[in-house]
């Protein structure tokens, strides 16, 4: 079992557990639902991680938040990734919960900060407003509950009008434990749906017995600094267009020619 300890100390450690590097883009729960294409990082992410050309220092921070109705199993699915801990006698959130999560991802320390919101409608205003910023938004639904299903497209309404940025967008369902494999086809013929209508991609896990936990969190995290990695790199190589521009600029005038033209200029007034 993981060692559990605060998000400070989680920030703080030289070396991410083994289980938290990532060497590799982890490949999605279904190709076929799943908008963000790719085998494997970028080539200008796994460029400017080797040779270390990145425009900020310290560590990277990716912010998730996760959203759903109530009882969905939202603070089971972060308490197994973050705790490997299960009860299913969590009370409800209230306003949000915190965790966050230390990966080296081709060797670049990295973290991924996870928000768990209250799916409890008078807590909804609270929660909303730490919709801002997120970098991904994962919709929680409960397998056994096709109404929780229903729901998903208002809560990532409400959380895609609160950032300017279009964040990833993860549409999961839970519980897969309590379903037989014939159930579950047919929940996941309507959750693909789902999920493609919302262009995000879907997983279905169990917190109860950990079933695709750890790689979904992993997908978040490597996708999340892919991202973020190569909007850097188009930041550093639009500096460099817009200093060669300047340069060039610079050189192409003439402070003699332009010194004469003033002259003759001053002489044709004072002759006038």
């Amino acid at each position: 079992m993981r060692q559990s300890r605060s998000a400070t100390l989680k920030m703080m450690v030289d070396r991410a557990p083994n289980d938290r590097q990532i060497n590799k883009l982890p490949p999605p729960y279904l190709k076929s639902s799943t908008p963000y294409a790719g085998s494997d990082f970028r080539p200008e992410v796994k460029s400017a991680c080797i040779s270390n050309r990145l425009v900020s220092a310290g560590l990277k921070i990716s912010k998730v938040i996760i959203l759903g109705n109530v009882a969905v199993g939202k603070s089971c699915l972060v308490n197994r990734f973050c705790h490997s801990v299960f009860d299913q006698n969590y009370k409800a959130t209230i306003g949000v919960d915190f965790e966050v999560e230390r990966f080296d991802i081709l060797q670049v320390p990295f973290n991924l900060q996870i928000w768990d919101t209250a799916g409890q409608e008078r807590f909804k205003c609270i929660a909303s407003s730490y919709y801002r910023g997120a970098h991904a938004v994962v919709v929680a639904f409960d397998l056994t509950n096709l109404y929780s299903l229903s729901s998903c497209p208002a809560w990532l309404e409400d959380a895609l009008k609160a950032n300017t940025v279009r964040p990833l967008v993860f549409l999961v369902g839970t519980k897969r434990d309590l379903l037989s494999e014939a159930a579950y086809k047919h929940v996941e013929d309507q959750a693909t749906r789902m999920a493609r209508a919302l262009q995000a991609e879907y997983w279905c896990v169990s917190s109860k017995c950990g079933l695709n936990i750890d790689t979904f969190f992993q997908r978040i995290a490597a996708l999340t600094f892919n991202v973020s990695v190569s909007q850097e790199c188009r930041e550093i190589d639009s500096s460099k267009e817009i200093g060669n521009g300047l340069v060039t600029l610079k050189k192409t005038e003439n402070p003699i020619g332009g010194m004469e033209k003033r002259k003759r200029l001053k002489n044709d007034c004072c002759n006038s």
